[in-house]
C-alpha cells in the first residue's frame, strides 16, 4: 500500500535521508551526554536525563564524577564526537534535500545556491534599457552582483525568426527578449545553449528554417497563455532559472519610422538600417505606445539606470519613445548612465564619435534622460582595426570634452574585450558600474 504523503514519507526507503537524521540524533545524544559530564551530571533540564544515566554509572564506576577525575575529559572527547556527528548530518541531510530537488547540484552547487539567493537576493536594483547583443553581454557581468536586475528590451525587430513569428502569429518579436533571457540565466549550459539553436540546413523543414529554438517556444508559451507574452516571457524565465527578469519596453505591436538624410521615410528596422543614407530622426509607429507600469516602477524605485550598449537608433532610442519611460526616467532619484558603443554600425552610426551618439539620443527626449556616459579608451589591436574598416566600422572616437561640454559626466576606462571581435567586456564593464552602488 501506497503511504500517504505527510512527514511520515521522510521515513520510506529510498528517500535517502533516515540515515542522516539517525546520525542528528546520535550526535545530539553525545553532545548531551559529555555536557553531563563535563558538569558532573550536576541537574540541569536539558541535561536531566544523561545526568542520571551517569550517575548510575558512577554508582558502578566509583569516581568518575569526583574533581580530577576522567569524567570532564571523557565529556569533552564526546562533545567534540557529538558535534562533529550533528555537523555531518545537517550538512548531508542539506545536500540530500538539495539533490532531491535539483540533481547533481553537488556541495559547490549547494553553497552556489545559497550565495544566489541569500547574497545576490539583497544586491542593488538595476534597470538596463536596450536591446540587441550589447544588452544581453553586459547582463552576463551584472548577474555575478546581483539578482535584483530588470532588463527592458526594445520590441521593433522585423528581421529573421523575431520577424517572422510577428507576422505570422501577430506577437511581439521574441528575439531581443531571448538573448536577455539567456544571458540571465543561473548557469548558461546545455539549456541556453538549446535556446540559441537555430534550424539550419538541409534537414530543416521549411517553416522552421533559420527559427531560433527560444523563439518557438515563447511563441508556444504565449499561445498557452491565451496570447499573453508577458506571461509567455514569465514562464520561460523559470524555465532557465534567470537571475532578474526581463520586461517588454511596450506591448504595443509597434514598428520603427525614419527620416533619412535626403527627406525619405523609411518604415521597418530591417529596411533602415540597410539604407545607404544616414538617420535623421527615429519614431514608432503607431505613435502613442506606452510602457507596462512594471516598466515605469523598476525604473522609479531602481537605485542604478543603465542605458545600452546597443545600436543607438535601433536598439536604445526606440525604448525613449515609449509613453512613460522618459517620464520615469526623469523622476528617478538614482544615477543614469549611458554606455556608449565602441565601434561604430555601418549604415547606422558611421563616422560617430562619443558626443555624435549622446547628441542622437538626446535630440528625440525632451529632457535629459542620463547624467553619466561610460565612454571607452582602450583601442583594438591593429589587426582587428583593419578587420573592422573592411566592413565600414571603426572604434569610437572618445571625445570626453564634447561629451563634458553636453552637460554630461564621462566615465572612461579600457571596457573592451578583444577576440574575433571587438564588444564590450562584460567583467570589466560590470566592475565598473557596481562602483556606482557601492
Amino acid at each position: 500500500m501506497t503511504q500517504a504523503p505527510g512527514p511520515g514519507r521522510w521515513l520510506q526507503p529510498g528517500i535517502r535521508v533516515k540515515r542522516w537524521l539517525l546520525l542528528i540524533a546520535a550526535g545530539a545524544a553525545l553532545l548531551l551526554l559529555g555536557l553531563s559530564l563535563v558538569r558532573q551530571a550536576r541537574p540541569l533540564d536539558l541535561l536531566a536525563i544523561p545526568g542520571r544515566a551517569w550517575q548510575q554509572i558512577d554508582a558502578r564506576v566509583p569516581g568518575l564524577l569526583q574533581p580530577g577525575g576522567p569524567g570532564p575529559v571523557a565529556g569533552w572527547v564526546l562533545i567534540c564526537l557529538g558535534g562533529v556527528a550533528l555537523a555531518i548530518g545537517i550538512h548531508r541531510l542539506g545536500l540530500a534535500a538539495a539533490v532531491a530537488l535539483k540533481p547533481g547540484i553537488g556541495a559547490a552547487g549547494l553553497a552556489d545556491s545559497f550565495y544566489r539567493t541569500r547574497v545576490l537576493a539583497e544586491g542593488p536594483r538595476i534597470v538596463v534599457i536596450g536591446g540587441g547583443t550589447g544588452l544581453s553581454t553586459m547582463l552576463r557581468g551584472l548577474k555575478h552582483y546581483t539578482s535584483n536586475i530588470t532588463a527592458v528590451v526594445t520590441v521593433t525587430d522585423d528581421g529573421g525568426s523575431s520577424g517572422v513569428l510577428h507576422q505570422e502569429l501577430r506577437m511581439l518579436p521574441p528575439g531581443d527578449i531571448r538573448n536577455c533571457l539567456v544571458a540571465l540565466a543561473d548557469s548558461e549550459g546545455l539549456m541556453t545553449e538549446l535556446f540559441q539553436h537555430r534550424f539550419r540546413g538541409g534537414g530543416a523543414a521549411a517553416g522552421l528554417r533559420e527559427h531560433a529554438f527560444g523563439n518557438l517556444l515563447i511563441a508556444a508559451l504565449a499561445e498557452l497563455s491565451g496570447g499573453d507574452f508577458e506571461r509567455a516571457v514569465q514562464l520561460t524565465s523559470e524555465v532557465l532559472n534567470i537571475r532578474g527578469r526581463v520586461l517588454a519596453s511596450t506591448l504595443s505591436h509597434v514598428h520603427l519610422a525614419a527620416e533619412m538624410d535626403d527627406g525619405s521615410v523609411l518604415e521597418g528596422e530591417t529596411r533602415i538600417v540597410h539604407a545607404p543614407q544616414r538617420i535623421r530622426r527615429i519614431s514608432l509607429a503607431p505613435a502613442g505606445a506606452a510602457a507596462p507600469d512594471e516598466v515605469v516602477s523598476a525604473i522609479t524605485s531602481a537605485d542604478l539606470i543603465v542605458i545600452g550598449p546597443g545600436s543607438v537608433f535601433t536598439s536604445i532610442i526606440p525604448n525613449l519613445l515609449v509613453a512613460g519611460i522618459p517620464e520615469a526616467l526623469q523622476r528617478a532619484r538614482c544615477r543614469k548612465v549611458y554606455v556608449c558603443n565602441v565601434m561604430t554600425q555601418p549604415g547606422e552610426t558611421d563616422g560617430f564619435s562619443a558626443s555624435d551618439h549622446v547628441q542622437a539620443i538626446q535630440s528625440h527626449v525632451a529632457r535629459p534622460v542620463f547624467d553619466s556616459v561610460f565612454v571607452n579608451a582602450g583601442r583594438p589591436t591593429p589587426e582587428l582595426v583593419q578587420k573592422y574598416r573592411q566592413t565600414g566600422s571603426v572604434p569610437v572616437e572618445p571625445d570626453t570634452d564634447r561629451v563634458r561640454a553636453l552637460g554630461y559626466r564621462p566615465i572612461t576606462g579600457d571596457f573592451m574585450s578583444q577576440t574575433d571581435v571587438v564588444r564590450h567586456d562584460n567583467g570589466r564593464l560590470a566592475e565598473a558600474l557596481m562602483r556606482l552602488v557601492s
